[in-house]
């Protein structure tokens, strides 16, 4: 068989359910599709972190992202000034680890909430 018998099976299918109205009222009807970048994930790899995402484990590089975002919303909740200072400096150990395993890094000038965040959380005091 050839792969023309079957785009053509498939295309009458789909003329015969469209016929039927078995594509009406289904869920996400009339709103954007959501397309996932894997841009930066190698193509032999990125059928697996699919199913992996799917399973529920995330690639190393999301899961270091997860975290910065934690480490920024515990931040926005600290009041003393030692414990600020910490966590800035882990927020910094973090993106150093989330730029080694990109292989583009974290563009704070584009995500200006982080750069916004650590800016307006930071004190420095007059000696």
């Amino acid at each position: 068989m050839s792969i023309f018998f079957f785009e053509r099976l498939a295309e009458k299918r789909i003329k015969e359910a469209i016929r039927q109205g078995q594509f009406e009222n289904l869920p996400g009807k009339g709103k954007p599709i959501v397309f996932e970048d894997d841009s930066m994930v190698p193509e032999d790899l990125r059928m697996a972190y699919k199913m992996l995402k799917n399973a529920g484990f995330i690639p190393p590089e999301l899961q270091t992202e997860k975290e910065i975002k934690n480490a920024l919303d515990l931040l926005d909740e600290m009041q003393d000034e030692r414990e600020r200072y910490r966590q800035v400096t882990k927020l910094n150990i973090l993106v150093t680890k989330a730029n080694m395993l990109r292989s583009r890094p974290i563009n704070l000038e584009v995500n200006q909430v982080y750069y916004r965040k650590v800016v307006e959380k930071i004190k420095v005091r007059k000696r």
